[in-house]
């Protein structure tokens, strides 16, 4: 059927929609602001099975990587350049009231990178902005002491809404031994930011926020080997699901911003770490 409308009755119609999925958007935001008591002790429950089985790994000789990456269809497209990404898992179960979980996998290598220089790389936040820009805007380092730190990060992403978070992470480094080395990063607040870069940059307010991230936790382990670093990193969230009405707007961050997200950080990393 043609669409007999006038150019300028299918624009208001246009921003008519666009209105009420804004509207149907702030109303959303009251339900779900923050994930329930349920949803966050089956992220931890979750959280805790990952970070024993990467224990376990760590200390393996033979499996210091997990999953089957180095198989030899994988080590081939590895070796090629082009990163492998794993959908381990996700989850809006009855576990998860109100909230989904996500769990993606990526491992890269960088041909003559080592150990060392990777470490240093991931230690270096203040220069996180040059290397993982334009989604990480700020970064610094708050406390340290030895391998464990407190870090800061502002972050944005941009899927059809632009949204800026500001995080603190809890960060902690370890090593087998001077190849082999594997850090975890764990959220600890993370905020929505209203109008960022403005004078009316503000913090939203618990009831505010939209959910779009309530937790993330990174974990990155990398192997000296084959001529080069194997570089792997994890990365475990909890999003609110996604209302109704408001999908428009937050689909593309529970949908894509997880895989899209780790994927950038890893080619990001390899690019760095290369230099």
């Amino acid at each position: 059927m043609n669409d007999r409308r006038t150019p300028d009755s299918r624009k208001l119609s246009v921003l008519c929609s666009l209105l009420i999925s804004a509207i149907a958007l702030v109303a959303a935001r009251r339900s779900f602001a923050q994930p329930t008591a349920q949803a966050v002790s089956a992220y931890n429950s979750y959280v805790s099975v990952v970070e024993s089985r990467l224990l376990t790994q760590h200390q393996s000789q033979k499996a210091f990587l997990a999953g089957q990456v180095l198989s030899p269809q994988n080590a081939l497209h590895l070796r090629l350049g082009e990163p492998v990404i794993e959908h381990v898992a996700a989850s809006n179960s009855a576990e998860f009231p109100g909230a989904l979980l996500h769990h993606w996998r990526g491992t890269a290598f960088a041909p003559g990178a080592k150990a060392a220089d990777f470490e240093h790389l991931l230690r270096d936040f203040n220069a996180y902005p040059q290397h993982f820009s334009p989604q990480v805007l700020q970064a610094s380092i708050l406390s340290q002491q030895g391998d464990h730190l407190l870090a800061s990060m502002r972050v944005r992403q941009k899927h059809v809404l632009t949204v800026v978070l500001d995080s603190t992470y809890d960060v902690a480094f370890g090593r087998r031994d001077a190849h082999d080395g594997y850090s975890a990063s764990r959220s600890v607040a993370i905020y929505e930011i209203d109008s960022a870069g403005t004078a009316r940059e503000h913090a939203l307010n618990p009831a505010e926020e939209h959910g779009f991230l309530w937790r993330l936790n990174t974990y990155w382990s990398y192997e000296e080997r084959d001529g080069g670093l194997y570089i792997q990193v994890e990365s475990v969230s909890l999003s609110r699901s996604i209302p109704a009405g408001v999908a428009w707007a937050v689909r593309p961050f529970v949908g894509s911003v997880p895989r899209e997200s780790l994927e950038f950080t890893l080619r990001s990393a390899c690019e760095a770490v290369r230099k």
